[in-house]
This record gives C-alpha cells, sequence and structure tokens, in this order.
C-alpha cells in the first residue's frame, strides 16, 4: 500500500486485525524465500536497514548490505537466527544493495543466489554456496555470466532440472535490457524506455541452470503471461502485468508463476504446462500490504502449502523497513488458489 494512504491507519489495531505476526522482530526483513532443507524451514529474506539514501522510484533507500539466514522447526515455532549468511564486503564485485535473494539445494550443497550492483551500477546476480542450508555461503568471484536485473529465484523440476526465474522493472533495470544488453544512455528514470501502455508488458525472464547451479545453460528468455484471449498481458494493464517477484512452485502437475504487480500492490498468479510457459493469467493470491512493496515465496510443509510474505506494519508502514510473515495457501480443485487477504478487514 503506497505510503501517501497510511497516514490514516492505527496501527496497532492493524496488527491486531492483521493474520498473521512478524516473524522476526530484532531487525527489519523482506522477500522472505523459504524452503524445506534437513526437516526444517530456512528462510533467505533481504535486511532491511536504515542507511539515510534518499527516497526514490530507483528504489535507493533499499540499501541493503547482508543477508542473515533464518529457520524454524515448524510452521509457528521459534525462529532461530543464524546470523549472517553473506556480506556485500565478501564478494569482490558487489558494490551496493543487495536485494531480494533465493537458495536451492543440490546433492547435499547448498546455494545462495543474489541480485546487487556491480561497480558499474549494474544489477547482476551472483551465487555461494554452503555445506549448510544455514550458511554462512562462500561467493563465486564473478556473477553468473548474462545474468542482470533483480529477484533470482530458482526452482527444480521433477526431473532434477533447475531453472532460474528473474527481473523487475523500474530500480530493478529490467526495461534497460529491451535491446538485449545494458543501455547505459537511458536516463535515470523509472519509466524510462518502458513499453507503451498498448504495447506487450515487459516479461520476467527464465533461464536453465548449468548442473553445478553456477551459471546459466540456456540464455533468458521471455515468460510470457497471456490474457483471457490467450493474447500477452499489455504493460498499461498494470492490475496484472508482471513488475517483479517472479516465484515458481508445482501442485498437481500444473506450474504455477507467481509475482508482484509492483505499483499496483498484488501478488497474482498464472499457470501452464511447462516451467517455460506460456502461462495464462488466474487471479490474485494477495491483496495489498502495508508498505509499497510486496514480495514472497510459496512453501510446502507436510501437505500444507504456505505463503511467506512481508509488510511494514511494525515499523508503522515504513517502505524500507519490512517484516516477513507467513500464512497458510489453499489451491482449490480448479486449480485456482484462494485469495489471502492480509488484514481481517479492508484497511
Amino acid at each position: 500500500m503506497p505510503e501517501d494512504s497510511i497516514d490514516h491507519i492505527d496501527f496497532e489495531a492493524l496488527n491486531q486485525r492483521a493474520i498473521s505476526q512478524p516473524l522476526v522482530t530484532a531487525l527489519y526483513t523482506a522477500d522472505p524465500s523459504a524452503h524445506v532443507f534437513e526437516g526444517r524451514i530456512y528462510i533467505y529474506p533481504s535486511h532491511d536497514v536504515d542507511a539515510g539514501d534518499a527516497f526514490d522510484d530507483l528504489g535507493s533507500h533499499f540499501a541493503m548490505e547482508d543477508y542473515h539466514v533464518f529457520s524454524m522447526q515448524e510452521p509457528q515455532g521459534p525462529v532461530t537466527d543464524h546470523g549472517v549468511g553473506l556480506h556485500m564486503h565478501d564478494v569482490p564485485w558487489v558494490s551496493k544493495q543487495m536485494w531480494a535473494p533465493d537458495a536451492a539445494e543440490n546433492e547435499g550443497k547448498y546455494f545462495l543466489f543474489f541480485p546487487a550492483k556491480d561497480h558499474d551500477g549494474i544489477f547482476r546476480i551472483g551465487v555461494a554456496t554452503s555445506a549448510s542450508p544455514a550458511g554462512p555461503f562462500k561467493p563465486e568471484a564473478l556473477p553468473i555470466t548474462d545474468s542482470f536485473s533483480i529477484d533470482p529465484a530458482v526452482f527444480k523440476d521433477d526431473d532434477g532440472s533447475y531453472y532460474m526465474y528473474f527481473g523487475g522493472i523500474w530500480g530493478g533495470q529490467l526495461q534497460r535490457w529491451r535491446s538485449g544488453c545494458f543501455n547505459a544512455d537511458a536516463p535515470d528514470s523509472p519509466v524510462a524506455h518502458l513499453p507503451a501502455n498498448d504495447e506487450p508488458a515487459l516479461c520476467a525472464k527464465m533461464a536453465r541452470l548449468t548442473s553445478d547451479l553456477l551459471q546459466f545453460e540456456t540464455l533468458p528468455q521471455d515468460i510470457v503471461i497471456l490474457d483471457e484471449q490467450q493474447k500477452p498481458l499489455l504493460q498499461g494493464d498494470t492490475n496484472r502485468r508482471f513488475f517483479e517477484a517472479a516465484w515458481m512452485h508445482k501442485h498437481n502437475g500444473l506450474y504455477y508463476f507467481t509475482y508482484s504487480t509492483g505499483d499496483t500492490h498484488f501478488i497474482c498468479y498464472a499457470t501452464g504446462q511447462t516451467p517455460s510457459g506460456p502461462f495464462t493469467y488466474r487471479g490474485r493470491i494477495l491483496e495489498p500490504v502495508v508498505g509499497w512493496t510486496t514480495h514472497h515465496s510459496i512453501c510446502q510443509w507436510k501437505g500444507q502449502w504456505y505463503l511467506f510474505y512481508h509488510d511494514s506494519s511494525l515499523s508503522k508502514g515504513v517502505t524500507h523497513l519490512r517484516s516477513i510473515k507467513m500464512t497458510p495457501l489453499a489451491h482449490n480443485e480448479d486449480g485456482t488458489i484462494a485469495v489471502v487477504k492480509p488484514y481481517a478487514d479492508h484497511i
């Protein structure tokens, strides 16, 4: 929910009406990526700090520098903070802004995927490894070749293939890559080089990973979202088009591509028959939360699906000081997902 609409909110009453409470209160956390590793739920969020940077639509005030790793034995159980899993000072190519990460496991080895700006101010995606899901993680010396933009999310399919979904517009720079290479001459504006409202929307990207999960095996391709007439969503369809926060999960043989609409503050989903799509828009998963951003992950624990998300209720609406939360998620028999309303009534 935009900051200009929170002045009237009674945050004490809001928190009483919230369907879930922050999982972590000792520090601010956001963009939770949740996975079940070694019989525990592990959460890999970004770590919000108040660095004093100016607020702008390019996200300069999101000046995160490190990642903490959290885990719990079961939903609603005590949360363990395993400390800093990776810091920007450990990564030679990173200059600033370690944004939303994700994690994966392969043959007993754990991988942390993360976006950050390099020393040219361009977002790239890096990878770090550990023998433990709790870290600490050792980064590769260079970012993944041909990687760009933000919000990596790694999905393992039933055949053992791994795919990375990524991308984000505005501050995530996806619009600067429309020509296939970074447009360094683009004006420093979130709307520069976006398609026109009546043109197909910018798409999230997907690449299959190599068997060691350290590089792209294929070049990134578009993840196209279709409307009810099987035509690509348009850039002006801001309530449905992709903005950032890609995630993939599979249920009953159906692939669910979920994402944030950014400036309209919804988490939406589209379904397809393959991990590369195309995907058909199906609806919303999460209604707007307090705070400008919305970012999620979806994880299954003992047959029950859970939605992990964040809001800014603990910081009383401060956009860049968020807190991670979780709530059950229900798939309906027809393949749709029940919409989650984060507060007991409209705020």
